[in-house]
């Protein structure tokens, strides 16, 4: 029993570990204290710099058009993305509504939610309203009925029609 060390008199070891706690809790206090006032953009550039990292590409913000109308393809066949008419009353649509500029198309693609409704090789229902909005967006493309760069495509994750609705949105005022 003469290998242990005689215990030393002094402080108890919770006082030093309470002391410890005070003072990790008074330095978050002076760094939420701090973060309030610093500007995320500076902190960011500072850390970049600190890396010698080159700045972001500045990427032109997509403005989210205001929902005015919409149109669709609808009636695709179960499993296929193929239009299943003829676009050309889709087109027309497109083509008028596109004439102001600050107009912006989105088309979503949308299943029936059935077994049947999935694209045929991988059995993904999301690939498939993809698929069928990139035929819609096609169409319009092709027929020069609006710019492709005021054009989105996106999928509906509810199911829906065996459909591709086109929204015609207002983006505000353009450049």
């Amino acid at each position: 029993m003469d290998d242990f060390p005689e215990a030393v008199p002094g402080r108890p070891v919770w006082l030093i570990t309470l002391a410890d706690l005070a003072l990790l809790l008074v330095g978050f206090f002076v760094f939420v204290q701090a973060a309030q006032h610093l500007d995320g953009r500076t902190v960011a550039s500072g850390f970049r710099q600190a890396f010698d990292a080159p700045p972001p590409a500045a990427a032109a913000p997509t403005p989210t058009p205001i929902p005015l109308a919409s149109a669709g393809m609808l009636d695709f066949a179960p499993g296929s993305a193929v239009l299943p008419q003829s676009s050309e009353a889709l087109v027309a649509w497109a083509r008028a509504s596109a004439r102001d500029p600050r107009v912006l198309l989105k088309i979503t693609g949308q299943t029936d939610g059935s077994p049947a409704d999935v694209d045929p090789i991988t059995g993904s229902a999301a690939l498939l309203a993809a698929d069928r909005a990139r035929s819609v967006a096609a169409a319009l493309a092709e027929a020069h009925a609006i710019p492709r760069d005021r054009m989105t495509v996106d999928t509906s994750p509810t199911p829906g029609r065996r459909a591709a609705m086109v929204s015609l949105g207002f983006a505000g005022t353009v450049k």
